[in-house]
């Protein structure tokens, strides 16, 4: 299971406003894990403001 740390941690560096796609290459570019990469392919493809509405994405 992928922890909220987890996430953050993928999306350290990551400029906002950011679509999905562009969300989801930052995380695998950082080094995020199986987990993350999953948690991150089933969000909503949308353009996301901050780390704070990605998780609530992930985590919702």
């Amino acid at each position: 299971m992928v922890s909220p740390i987890d996430i953050q941690k993928a999306l350290g560096g990551m400029d906002y406003p950011a679509t999905k796609e562009q969300i989801v290459k930052h995380a695998e570019d950082n080094g995020g894990g199986k987990d993350v990469l999953d948690a991150l392919n089933g969000i909503e493809d949308r353009e996301y403001e901050g780390p704070s509405g990605v998780s609530a994405a992930v985590f919702d």
